[in-house]
């Protein structure tokens, strides 16, 4: 993956977040965009046995498929910003999570606007921690059952999908919201996460 050539004529670089970094990107950024890539679908296939859980817990990941897109977040870092962001999500995504960088192109939600190259991170299923498709009810179940450094498991499938309802309310992601339903009610309950 070249990097170069997502650095756009500015200098600034945009990465796309899918899962945790829509709400939680802990690095800086100049702006964001909501939108969309497309040839990846969405999926709960990946263990996490730090943030998440030591069970494993489960994190999303993307998953090759022409057919579907993924709705996320755009962040334009500044060219002063990029060493700092990356190395913070080098930690983050690579090291602690067993993700790759990719390119992608990034389309925004508002349709006057122009696409992008973006940087993703993904789990690729040569990875250690991989866990792979299963049931809807055997994830929810994974997710319940899961809490690591960064919190209960359950909390990162609630705000994924709340981001989705909120910024994404026309989009219908099937993996997530049936997940969502399938699993049983933390006992804590959403309001604790704001």
């Amino acid at each position: 993956m070249e990097l170069q050539n997502c650095i756009n004529e500015n200098g600034n670089l945009w990465i796309f977040g899918y899962g945790s970094l829509v709400w939680k990107p802990d690095f800086p950024y100049k702006r964001s965009k909501v939108g969309h890539i497309t040839g990846y679908k969405r999926r709960f296939w990946h263990g996490d046995d730090f943030h998440r859980g030591d069970k494993p817990g489960r994190v999303v990941t993307l998953v090759e498929d022409s057919e579907v897109c993924t709705w996320g977040v755009a962040y334009e870092v500044t060219d002063s910003q990029i060493e700092g962001s990356l190395q913070y999500l080098h930690t983050r995504e690579v090291i602690l999570g067993g993700y790759i960088m990719e390119t992608v192109e990034f389309f925004p939600k508002e349709e006057s606007q122009e696409p992008l190259l973006a940087l993703v991170y993904i789990a690729t299923s040569d990875n250690p921690i991989y866990l792979g498709p299963a049931a809807d009810k055997e994830i929810a179940h994974q997710i319940v059952a899961c809490r690591g450094k960064s919190g209960h498991n359950i909390e990162y499938l609630v705000r994924l999908a709340e981001f989705m309802r909120l910024h994404c309310p026309e989009v219908e992601d099937e993996h997530l919201f049936s997940i969502e339903a399938t699993g049983a009610p933390h006992p804590l309950g959403s309001q604790h996460w704001t």
